[in-house]
């Protein structure tokens, strides 16, 4: 008998289109302090919302928006803060 197994990159993408779950998720991987980190969770989220359709909601370009949520990427706040909003999430500061 075949075992399903879903891939686990496609079982996050499909988790991570719940709002609520994916703010969870951006909050613990800014949590770790490390920027890739932090990119590479951005980038997930973004591609469950769909890239095509956020970049044009964050008025970036979607060749721009890929490289800047790469492994080399190193985009700038605005831009960070333009996806942000565009997601609908925006980033707080708190006391520890």
């Amino acid at each position: 008998m075949k075992r399903l197994t879903k891939d686990y990159q496609a079982s996050l993408i499909e988790a991570l289109r719940d709002p609520e779950e994916a703010a969870a998720y951006l909050t613990a991987a800014l949590a770790e302090q490390d920027i890739p980190t932090f990119l590479l969770a951005l980038r997930n989220v973004a591609e469950a919302k769909g890239m095509r359709a956020l970049a044009t909601k964050a008025q970036l370009n979607r060749e721009s928006l890929y490289r800047m949520l790469s492994e080399q990427g190193n985009p700038h706040f605005a831009s960070v803060q333009a996806l942000l909003r565009a997601l609908d999430f925006e980033l707080t500061v708190t006391a520890k």
